[in-house]
């Protein structure tokens, strides 16, 4: 599917993050949000990616990080070679998942 750049607010991403099977699970990218709901092994609840969804995990991904102090929007701390890794991890959610919007800030 195309690419949608629907704008959908850090409270309400916060709402896909696996714990009600209904809505659905997403997971941010560089400010893209992408639908891994297919992937409930995963990113559900208690699985091992969770930590990532209902938010903007960029810091983590680049810097390959499950601490959950690390799942943050703001990237711009990440070294280059970290860098280089979110731009991979973003490339393969684009390739494996949908793009269904884009965060917006809550205000």
């Amino acid at each position: 599917a195309p690419a949608k750049d629907t704008p959908i607010t850090v409270s309400e991403l916060a709402k896909y993050d696996g714990s009600n099977a209904e809505l659905g699970i997403y997971v941010a990218i560089k400010g893209d949000i992408f639908d891994v709901s297919e992937n409930t092994g995963a990113y559900g609840a208690g699985a091992g990616y969770n930590c990532f969804a209902g938010k903007d995990a960029s810091r983590a991904l680049g810097k390959s990080s499950l601490k959950l102090e690390d799942c943050v929007a703001d990237y711009s701390v990440l070294t280059e070679k970290e860098l280089e890794t979110l731009d991979q991890w973003h490339a393969f959610f684009s390739k494996k998942y949908n793009i269904i919007g884009r965060v917006v800030p809550d205000n």
